[in-house]
């Protein structure tokens, strides 16, 4: 696979509706939520220390992950969301890559990001990308970060 690169983005790529009908297909409804809250304006990645980042290869959208305030009331924690990578993306570090872009951006504004995934390939990816196991209603996994 060539090199691909992670951008900081202000918009829906139109790549994303490809990206939503792959996860769909895998039984995810998490991409669709994403451009549905999108159009509404519910969540556009716009709060202070939000962002939503893409993966591109050949100028074409292969992932997509933002990052939000964490909603639950969590002072000083921002919310990993809608991290997803197309299936022929996958095991070329695409995946590590944009979450690591995410965190790095994180850390520039929040002490710790948290996560929620429910399958057990979701578990073993944030737990190799560095996130601990959390035992909390609203989280699976958290990450505290090193701010200055």
């Amino acid at each position: 696979m060539k090199p691909f690169e992670i951008q900081h983005i202000t918009y829906l790529p139109a790549e994303v509706l490809t990206l939503e009908k792959e996860a769909i297909a895998e039984g995810f409804r998490f991409l669709t939520r994403l451009i549905s809250e999108w159009h509404s304006g519910k969540n556009r990645f716009n709060a202070p220390g939000e962002c939503l980042m893409a993966a591109y290869l050949n100028q074409q959208g292969i992932g997509i992950g933002g990052l939000s305030v964490d909603p639950y009331n969590q002072p000083n924690t921002a919310r990993l969301r809608r991290v997803y990578v197309a299936p022929a993306a996958r095991n070329q570090h695409v995946g590590h890559a944009l979450v690591k872009a995410l965190v790095a951006h994180a850390a520039l504004h929040f002490q710790k990001v948290r996560l929620s995934t429910d399958t057990f390939a979701g578990d073993a990816f944030y737990l190799r990308c560095g996130f601990m196991r959390t035992e909390d209603v609203h989280a699976t996994h958290l990450m505290e970060l090193l701010n200055p």
